[in-house]
């Protein structure tokens, strides 16, 4: 019998009442997770060492604070109005960023915020590397005693939606009951915020034990805010574009490299001929390029899409808003079987329409507009959007299989990496030293699916260079001591310098593509390891004079269109006022400039003579610099107002 309480100390007692001793407690990632109840139960273990508790999750998400001075100004009232000053922080995540989470608690992750705990002893040691598909399983071996999740309700309704997090929880049921592990105890929290989705994303009040509806205000959902989009970054996704086939399937990750793909399908489909355009400026010979030619298109989608990822987010907004995302697939093998061979029932068609659904996901995470979307859609578009298993999306096997490879046909997977080295290894996760980025999360599943479909391809994208301490460096790179994905899956690469096509390909092959999607400055030092490693003739020389292979000239060639407004900044929408809008590239602008002692010192010297610029008062006063009291604040008042000089053109 499903209990209810609406007091989330009492359910806390609830829990505790009901198991003895050490805690074993599962939670979804990301948005799915209980926050206030999880609060409430670390508050009351956190001074009780009888009560030892392991948590059991990933992607632990809590806004961001910002660092010292401009950052601190900037981000402190973006956050309390994009997040909500009641935003109901991870007290456990705060804790372990500082190493702060007592000897009775261990939270283990199987993917970290990116970048967010590189410096966090607890977070680094506690950290599981999983392929996504082996988390429900990894969750099962340790026995939760429960798994609490954030639910979706309607009223007179009593089917409760997992909604933004239907990945793992009936896996690691699954996966216990296949060890002869007793089931967990099930606790949901309902959200009346969080966007319901039917179907497959459903289960009766009955499956949960205890049903908690906390009082409100109920805290916004956590929103992702979307950040600019770079000249690199749009190069990326023109590329990563023209190599998606009509009528085909489409998996993206998340970040600006996955939003400046999404534009440019976009622009593909609405305006193919600015779309071509721009091609032809990025690069004169991409409509000929064998690999476009071979799996690709430049043409708008007739057929249209379907879509098929581990996480929906903004991207896939737009593409089902523009038509780009409209094929339909449908449980039903033999429908599909008969639409596919030409003997379809009068009726196939029609069934297909009204129960087809174009859009697959585990886990959804987005912005507040992307889930004031899901909420607004009407119910039969809702429809066509299905949550799914973390099985059923990252892998082809243990379910249909042959379902499951005819929805899937000419699939595209896009992730992205920190590294490519020449031969073909990818680096995503983490570093040679051994320390966590983010995690392996699926990356893996869709390299190895590519390589398990017909037709299928996995197009790992990443940004040429990056900079560090004020030194540019090549992120191809010969060799490095960590690999995330292995060489001999080797399949895509792209950057902003173009497409490398690996698949299959011999190692000099390999090394001869990958140099030529390297930056011009680096070129010739990884030809030259190349050679003294047997790789590579002593003989060659790489075709062209590499120049084209620049930062300026990318930008260059993108520069009309920034200009006119077909790459704006930001192409799925902004969360920054117009203002902030500005604020963001002065301030990156400063960050850039400031890397080093000198860079800062000359940073400084050139600030202090700066002279006030029309219009800067809104960005002083957004800042609150618009009358400083102290040195520091004139300081950092005119550091201010030469970022926004120096980008006041950008």
């Amino acid at each position: 019998m499903t209990e209810h309480l609406t007091d989330l100390d009492a359910a806390v007692d609830w829990l505790l009442q009901r198991v003895d001793g050490p805690l074993r407690i599962g939670a979804p990632l990301a948005l799915g997770k209980p926050h206030r109840l999880l609060n409430a139960l670390y508050a009351r273990v956190e001074n009780d060492a009888s009560r030892p508790l392991q948590l059991y999750t990933a992607l632990s998400l809590n806004p961001p604070r910002g660092g010292a001075g401009l950052e601190a100004r900037f981000m402190a009232p973006f956050a309390e109005r994009h997040f909500g000053a009641d935003f109901p922080r991870l007290a456990y995540a705060d804790a372990m960023v500082r190493d702060h989470l007592p000897a009775h608690v261990q939270v283990e992750e199987f993917y970290m915020q990116s970048g967010a705990l590189l410096g966090s002893s607890q977070a680094q040691r506690s950290y599981t590397s999983l392929n996504y598909t082996h988390a429900a399983d990894a969750v099962a071996q340790r026995a939760p005693h429960a798994i609490v999740q954030k639910v979706a309700m309607r009223a007179n309704d009593r089917r409760l939606s997992l909604s933004c997090n239907n990945d793992i929880t009936q896996d690691t049921l699954d996966a216990m009951v296949a060890r002869g592990l007793p089931r967990p105890l099930m606790i949901a929290e309902i959200d009346p915020q969080l966007p319901y989705l039917a179907g497959s994303a459903t289960v009766d009040v009955s499956f949960f034990d205890l049903v908690i509806t906390p009082p409100g205000p109920y805290p916004a959902l956590f929103g992702l805010p979307r950040q600019p989009v770079s000249d690199a970054d749009y190069a990326i996704g023109l590329y990563a574009s023209t190599l998606v086939r009509d009528g085909g399937t489409l998996q993206i990750g998340i970040g600006t490299l996955a939003d400046a793909l999404s534009h440019a399908l976009v622009l593909r489909h609405t305006d193919n001929a600015r779309y071509r355009q721009i091609l032809q400026a990025l690069d004169p010979g991409l409509a000929s390029h064998p690999t476009v030619l071979e799996c690709g298109g430049l043409e708008p989608f007739e057929i249209g899409l379907y879509g098929c990822s581990e996480m929906l987010n903004e991207g896939f907004r737009r593409l089902v808003q523009t038509g780009v995302i409209r094929r339909k697939v449908h449980d039903d093998l033999a429908l599909l079987q008969r639409i596919e061979n030409g003997t379809a029932w009068t009726t196939d068609y029609a069934t297909l329409e009204a129960e087809g659904e174009y859009l697959h996901g585990a886990f959804y995470l987005g912005s507040p507009e992307f889930y004031q979307w899901l909420r607004d859609l009407p119910d039969e578009e809702r429809s066509a959007i299905g949550m799914r298993r973390i099985s059923e999306i990252n892998q082809l096997y243990g379910g249909d299989e042959t379902l499951e490879r005819m929805q899937r046909r000419d699939a595209r997977f896009f992730n992205s990496c920190m590294m490519a080295t020449a031969l073909g290894a990818a680096v995503s996760d983490a570093l040679e030293d051994g320390r966590v980025v983010s995690g392996v999360g699926g990356q893996y599943n869709f390299v190895a699916m590519a390589h398990a479909l017909p037709g299928a391809r996995s197009a790992l994208i990443f940004r040429a260079t990056r900079e560090d301490k004020g030194v540019l460096h090549s992120n191809v790179r010969w060799n490095y001591g960590h690999t995330t994905i292995p060489r001999h899956l080797r399949d895509l690469y792209i950057n902003e310098y173009g497409i490398a096509d690996l698949r299959n390909m011999t190692d000099e092959d390999c090394v001869i593509a990958m140099a030529a999607i390297t930056d011009a400055q680096f070129q010739v030092a990884l030809l030259d390891k190349a050679k003294a490693s047997k790789k590579l003739a002593a003989g060659f020389t790489p075709a062209g004079d590499g120049q084209r292979n620049t930062a300026a000239a990318v930008s260059a060639a993108l520069s009309p269109f920034r200009q006119s407004g077909l790459l704006p900044d930001y192409p799925l929408g902004s969360d920054f006022t117009e203002v902030e809008q500005h604020l963001v590239k002065a301030l990156g602008w400063l960050k850039q400039n400031t890397q080093t002692p000198m860079a800062k010192l000359r940073t400084v010297l050139a600030a202090v003579t700066q002279p006030a610029g029309d219009g800067d008062q809104a960005y002083l006063q957004r800042m609150g610099l618009e009358a400083p009291k102290t040195m520091g604040e004139r300081i950092e008042a005119r550091l201010l107002r030469l970022g926004l000089a120096r980008t006041a053109a950008g």
